[in-house]
């Protein structure tokens, strides 16, 4: 025998199998994405945004609010027409198989300069909002209001989801890819393609971005107004308490979605999806404002500087960076059946998944390796009696046909020694 492959017994394939598959190791995995993606990836996501927010507000225009805005919004509008414009020129120009080194360099330098310009997309026509309509109750819950309701109508209203909802690993698959609503391609539909990125980028965004601003506006205005630590504090409880319970009905809701078509499966999504925002929408207004009151309250701009940096170099050190990105359109109740309420928030799963296909790969290449080095002799009795060799793979073999090669094997030997003189039969 030459070569070496991995002695793996039936049993304990079949363990092993039995263990990926049962649903206590599945729901063991899911709870640790869960736990991950709410105690560490969300709130450095959270902490980027905020300290990014913060040195926006610092470098950009700080003298004239209205002009500051303005910039920003025209950096985030730019930006996010740049990179869904030239997204095809990225993936066809940076592949990770051809140059490793150099794709991991852009890719990163791509998340980082994406992700100002998204947080400059939302700041901008946020605080034109809060500058053209101001903070009273009735105008802000009839602007959020008509955002959520629009968003609705259009099928948009999962875009409202975020971080600890959303987790975005930095793999190389489709790394600069940004999704338009309409999904237009723009190699055949060029003119159609620019409106879809335009529709995308100024009315959903845009909506979604009033929608964010008019909730956080509300609990700004309703949730301890006089008390910014209490406020801060009840947000957090309120929001974590309602990613508790938005998780723990997952099971339900996509059963009941496997089971409902048409309006009712978008209507049922819609509500789940409405509880995460929610949830979301109180999560980050607690972590962010407890920052502000907890980390380096009176060094305002090193503490911006520190979470702009740390977060975003702990993300990157953790291979999903790209959760600091807000781009792309994407469509309530897309997926098939109950998929749709089911969160993007893939971690320890994917990483196992990962390792057993490198496992099954490397294995596959073994035994393969295998079957080419191991050779060995079927007898087949000819009418002159001679001895005739056929090559025959052995991972092709069933047991009953190894079996009868093997006997068939040693009774050749037998009969090279002389010990057997018997005619081979079949």
């Amino acid at each position: 025998m030459h070569g070496s492959a991995p002695e793996i017994t039936d049993r304990t394939r079949q363990t092993r199998g039995h263990l990926s598959n049962s649903p206590c190791y599945a729901s063991c995995l899911e709870f640790l994405d869960v736990l991950i993606t709410s105690a560490i990836v969300g709130p450095s996501v959270i902490a980027y945004w905020r300290g990014t927010w913060n040195l926006c507000e610092d470098y950009l225009i700080p003298d004239n609010n209205v002009y500051s805005a303005a910039t920003s919004f025209g950096i985030g509008v730019l930006g996010n027409l740049f990179f869904t414009f030239f997204q095809g020129f990225f993936s066809g120009n940076f592949k990770p198989d051809k140059y490793r080194l150099t794709f991991y360099l852009v890719s990163r330098l791509y998340t980082y300069i994406f992700g100002a310009v998204c947080v400059n997309g939302w700041r901008g026509p946020w605080a034109l909002t809060d500058i053209f309509t101001g903070f009273n109750l009735f105008v802000v819950v009839s602007l959020t209001s008509l955002a959520i309701v629009l968003l609705t109508v259009i099928k948009g209203l999962r875009n409202l989801s975020a971080a600890p909802f959303v987790i975005v690993t930095d793999g190389h698959v489709d790394y600069f890819q940004v999704t338009t609503m309409f999904k237009t391609s723009g190699s055949h539909e060029p003119g159609l393609y620019v409106l879809d990125c335009i529709f995308s980028v100024l009315v959903v965004g845009t909506l979604v971005v009033v929608a964010w601003r008019g909730s956080w506006v509300f609990l700004d205005l309703t949730l301890y107004p006089g008390n910014p630590t209490y406020s801060a504090w009840g947000s957090l409880v309120i929001g974590y308490g309602i990613v508790g319970l938005t998780f723990a009905l997952q099971p339900i809701m996509r059963w009941t979605c496997d089971r409902l078509t048409g309006l009712w499966r978008i209507a049922v999504a819609d509500i789940f999806l409405f509880l995460s925002f929610l949830g979301t929408i109180n999560v980050w207004r607690g972590v962010w404002q407890l920052l502000d009151i907890y980390f380096l309250p009176d060094n305002r701009l090193l503490s911006d500087w520190l979470t702009h940096g740390l977060s975003f170099v702990l993300l990157a050190l953790l291979n999903c960076s790209n959760s600091v990105l807000v781009r792309g359109v994407y469509i309530d109740a897309e997926e098939p059946a109950g998929q749709c309420v089911v969160f993007p928030i893939h971690y320890i799963r994917l990483f196992f998944q990962k390792e057993r296909t490198k496992k099954q790969r490397r294995l596959l290449d073994a035994l393969e390796r295998q079957d080419q080095n191991n050779t060995m002799f079927l007898l087949d009795k000819s009418q002159t009696n001679n001895i005739k060799i056929v090559k025959s793979n052995v991972g092709k073999l069933s047991d009953p046909e190894m079996k009868q090669l093997t006997n068939l094997t040693n009774l050749s030997e037998r009969t090279k020694n002389g010990t057997d003189q018997n005619v081979l039969k079949d």
